[in-house]
C-alpha cells in the first residue's frame, strides 16, 4: 500500500510539473548587444522568479529596429540610444505606454592589453588619428550603430571627423567592434565602458567627456501586440530594484 501511494505522489508530482511547464511562457527579447551579459543574468532571475523564460536576440540596435518593422518575433525592445526607439515609436510599432529609459553609459577608447598606449585624458584636442597611426579604429558602423553614432558625434564636434572617418573599422555591433581589438585587429577601439570591462583582453586608455556627445541612453519598450502577460511581467522585473543592481554590477547608469 505503501508503495502504491509513493507511485500516486511521483506521478501526480510529475503531472504537476508538466502542468506548469506547459503554463510556462517565452519572451523574445530584441537588445543592444552591450546589454548582453547584464540581461542575461537578469533573465535567469526572471526564469527563477515566474517559471517564463527569456529568449534574448542581441545585434545592434539598428539591426534590431528592422527585424521589428520586418515583423520578427520580438516582444521585449531594448535600444543603445533613443533614434531607434524614436524610429519604431514613428511607426507606431511600440507600445508608447510601455516604454521608459533605464541605463546609461559612458564612451571609451580601448587598446589591446598589450599595447604599449598609455591612458591618458581625452579631449577635443586628442589626435584620435595620430593615436591610431596607420591601424584602424574598431566601432560600430557610424551611419547605424549607436556606438558609432556617438563616436561620430564626438569627433564632429572636435573637429576630427574628416580625418578619423578614414581610419573607421564599422563593425555590425559594438561587441563585433570590441572582438576586433581583442583579436589585435585594430591598435584602437571605440566600445562602451561596460563592454570593455566584461574582457580581460582589452584595456581602456581614454574616457570621452560626456560635452562631445549626445547622453548615451537606453530605452525600453513593449512591441505593439505584442503585450503578452510575461513581456509584461519580464519589462517590469527589468526595472526592478533588483534588476537595477545588476546593471550598476555591469557598470551601467541607472537613469
Amino acid at each position: 500500500m505503501f508503495s502504491v501511494r509513493v507511485r500516486g505522489f511521483v506521478v501526480g508530482l510529475v503531472l504537476t510539473l508538466l502542468a506548469a511547464e506547459a503554463r510556462a511562457e517565452t519572451v523574445v527579447v530584441f537588445a543592444a548587444a552591450s546589454l548582453t551579459n547584464a540581461l542575461n543574468e537578469i533573465g535567469e532571475a526572471y526564469t527563477a522568479r515566474t517559471g517564463n523564460k527569456m529568449v534574448p536576440s542581441y545585434a545592434a540596435s539598428s539591426a534590431l529596429a528592422k527585424q521589428v518593422e520586418q515583423g520578427g518575433p520580438g516582444q521585449v525592445f531594448a535600444s543603445a540610444d533613443l533614434k531607434w526607439m524614436d524610429y519604431l515609436a514613428e511607426k507606431k510599432l511600440i507600445n508608447p505606454d510601455t516604454r521608459f529609459n533605464l541605463l546609461g553609459n559612458t564612451l571609451v577608447l580601448i587598446a589591446p592589453l598589450d599595447s604599449k598606449l598609455d591612458r591618458q585624458e581625452l579631449t577635443p584636442k586628442t589626435d584620435i588619428a595620430t593615436l591610431a597611426g596607420p591601424g584602424r579604429i574598431a566601432t560600430g558602423n557610424p551611419d547605424s550603430v549607436p556606438v558609432g553614432l556617438y563616436f561620430k558625434q564626438a569627433m564632429e564636434k572636435a573637429g576630427q571627423w574628416q580625418a578619423v572617418s578614414a581610419k573607421v573599422a564599422g563593425a555590425d555591433s559594438v561587441r563585433a567592434a570590441l572582438a576586433f581589438v581583442e583579436r589585435g585587429e585594430a591598435p584602437l577601439g571605440v566600445v562602451y565602458a561596460t563592454d570593455a570591462a566584461v574582457s580581460k583582453k582589452v584595456k581602456v586608455i581614454g574616457v570621452f567627456p560626456e560635452s562631445m556627445h549626445e547622453p548615451i541612453v537606453y530605452p525600453f519598450a513593449l512591441i505593439k501586440g505584442k503585450e503578452t502577460p510575461a513581456a509584461k511581467a519580464l519589462l517590469d522585473h527589468i526595472r526592478s530594484p533588483e534588476s537595477k543592481a545588476v546593471f550598476v554590477r555591469y557598470g551601467f547608469k541607472i537613469n
